[in-house]
């Protein structure tokens, strides 16, 4: 098992502040969401727990450990895995050499996405947005990673390969923290712990089936 959490984070982007003080924890194994919009602070949220981003206050603490002053590589070295929304894939290599870099056997990734088997010897740079979801999210499937931090998992997959990658994530033995705009339709009836964030603080925290019911609850 494996704790990484947020403790009074504050993140500062030149004169702007965007997370205030937030307060979350992510146990493993499971799944916890990161719901809110463009500018809620859930994308920072992820790279200030990979150490993508220092505080300006807080503290970063895996399993009982101060991390904040652990820079990103060395976490990476424990087995925390980012994968960012954007630029996730080395686009001039080709997906065989993709794999290679985090998996030693690229069996596991390609039974999870067959769509990849065709296209080992393409570029990545050159697959559709889906596609490279998928080559992206293999690195997360390495048996090292302890912790997966993965930002719009399912951006561009079709309903069902979405789904797919939703169980694949739930499955792992790691602490996996996803960061989504809503609730995914495949997380429906699955357990996870949601929080939402809104202006860079946490709004929302509780099980993923108390959101609807939280919601209707505020409804006039």
């Amino acid at each position: 098992m494996t704790t990484i959490a947020l403790r009074h984070a504050r993140v500062r982007h030149g004169p702007l502040e965007a997370l205030h003080g937030v307060t979350l924890v992510a146990p493993g194994p499971g799944l916890t969401v990161l719901l809110g919009r463009n500018g809620s602070g859930r994308t920072t949220a992820l790279r200030a727990l990979a150490g993508d981003v220092p505080l300006s206050g807080g503290a970063v603490v895996w399993d009982g450990l101060d991390v904040t002053g652990v820079p990103a590589y060395e976490r990476a070295r424990r087995g925390l895995c980012l994968v960012p929304e954007r630029r996730a894939v080395f686009g001039s290599l080709t997906v065989r050499e993709n794999l290679a870099l985090a998996l030693p056997d690229p069996a596991r990734a390609l039974d999870a996405y067959p769509r990849l088997r065709p296209l080992l010897e393409r570029r990545a740079g050159t697959l559709s947005g889906g596609e490279q979801r998928m080559l992206a999210l293999c690195r997360a499937l390495a048996p090292r990673v302890r912790v997966a931090l993965v930002d719009e998992p399912a951006q561009g997959m079709s309903p069902a390969v979405a789904a797919r990658t939703y169980a694949l994530l739930a499955a792992l033995d790691a602490c996996v923290v996803v960061a989504e705009q809503r609730l995914p339709p495949a997380l429906h009836g699955r357990p996870a712990f949601v929080y939402v964030l809104r202006r860079g603080a946490v709004v929302f925290a509780g099980e993923a089936g108390e959101l609807g019911r939280s919601a209707s609850a505020r409804r006039p």
